[in-house]
C-alpha cells in the first residue's frame, strides 16, 4: 500500500512510512549545510546551525516519531569542492553521534558533496545524485537529472532549492524571508510516445520540495523572483508542469506560486542590487 509523505509540523522533516505493514519509518531531510558559518572557534558552526544542535534535534525527532532511519537529500556540508580540514571531524562526529543511537543513516549525494564520502562513517549509505526510489517515492537532491526509476515513481521528493517567501518583516523576523515547503500536483502523463533521449517520461503525480533543513542556509523568495541560476532547472522541469503551492512550516497555506514566476526589475537593477536569496 503506498503511504503519502507527512510532513512535521514546525519542523523541516517528511516522515516516510513503508507501505508493506512493517511500520518502518525514514526521516527525510535535506541540505544540512554542515560549516555553514563555522569559524576557528566554532568548526560545527554557529548555535543556530551547530552540527551537535542538528544532531541533538534529529534524535529526538527519531525517538518521538519512531523512526529507524535518516535519509537526506544532499548537501550535506557547505563546501562545495572539498572539504576543509576542521570540517572532516565535524561531519565524522555527527554522522557517528546518529549511527551510535541506532539510526540507519543513507545519503544522496548534493552539488555541495564532492569530496564528501571519505569523511563519512562506513555504516553511511551513500547514493548517487540521480536519486533512489523509497517506498513509492523518488528522492533525489535536484541538481541533476533524475534516474529512470526515480522520474516513474508516484511521487518525488526534492531539496536543493531553499523555497522561501518574503513577508511583511516584524521585530522578531526584520528579513520577512520565512522557509516554506512546496507542493505541486503534477497533470498525468500524455500518451506513449518514441523518446530520442534515454530519459523515461515523468510519471509522478505529485512533488515535494523540501525546505532547507539548516536555518541560516540562503532562500529562494519564490513569491518575488527567480530561482537563483542552477535551481531554476527545479521549477522550469518540474514544478512548472503543475500547480505548486507553498505552505510554512507550521503548515499555513500560503496560495499558489506565480507562474510564472516574476522576472527580475532589470538586468541593470538586478547588478545593482543583491538578488533575494
Amino acid at each position: 500500500m503506498e503511504r503519502v509523505p507527512r510532513p512535521l509540523p514546525d519542523r523541516p522533516v517528511l516522515v516516510l512510512e513503508a507501505g508493506d505493514g512493517s511500520g518502518r519509518r525514514t526521516l527525510l531531510i535535506a541540505d544540512l549545510h554542515l560549516g555553514l558559518g563555522a569559524s576557528r572557534e566554532r568548526p560545527g558552526g554557529p548555535p543556530p546551525a551547530s552540527s551537535d544542535r542538528f544532531a541533538t534535534e534529529l534524535l529526538e525527532i527519531a525517538r518521538r516519531e519512531r523512526a529507524g532511519g535518516l535519509l537526506i537529500a544532499g548537501d550535506v556540508k557547505h563546501p562545495i569542492v572539498g572539504t576543509p580540514a576542521p570540517l572532516r571531524p565535524v561531519i565524522f562526529d555527527f554522522f557517528a553521534r546518529l549511527l551510535a543511537d541506532g539510526l540507519a543513516v543513507e545519503v544522496v549525494l548534493g552539488n555541495h558533496d564532492v569530496g564528501l564520502v571519505r569523511w563519512l562513517p562506513r555504516e553511511v549509505v551513500v547514493h548517487p545524485a540521480r536519486g533512489i526510489v523509497r517506498d513509492g517515492v523518488g528522492i533525489f537532491h535536484g541538481h541533476r537529472w533524475p534516474s529512470n526509476s526515480v522520474l516513474e515513481a508516484p511521487r518525488l521528493v526534492v531539496g536543493h532549492l531553499h523555497p522561501g517567501f518574503r513577508l511583511a518583516p516584524t521585530a522578531d523576523d526584520p528579513s520577512g524571508k520565512r522557509r516554506v515547503w512546496v507542493r505541486a500536483p503534477l497533470p498525468p502523463p500524455g500518451p506513449r510516445r518514441r523518446r530520442r533521449g534515454r530519459h523515461a517520461a515523468l510519471r509522478a503525480r505529485e512533488i515535494v520540495v523540501l525546505p532547507a533543513y539548516n536555518p541560516i542556509a540562503g532562500t529562494e523568495a519564490l513569491n518575488r523572483d527567480r530561482p537563483a541560476r542552477g535551481r531554476s532547472f527545479l521549477w522550469g522541469r518540474f514544478l512548472a508542469r503543475g500547480a505548486p503551492r507553498a505552505y510554512l512550516l507550521d503548515g499555513t497555506d500560503l496560495g499558489p506560486l506565480p507562474t510564472p514566476l516574476p522576472r527580475a526589475r532589470s538586468s541593470a537593477g538586478a547588478a545593482r542590487s543583491p538578488r533575494a536569496r
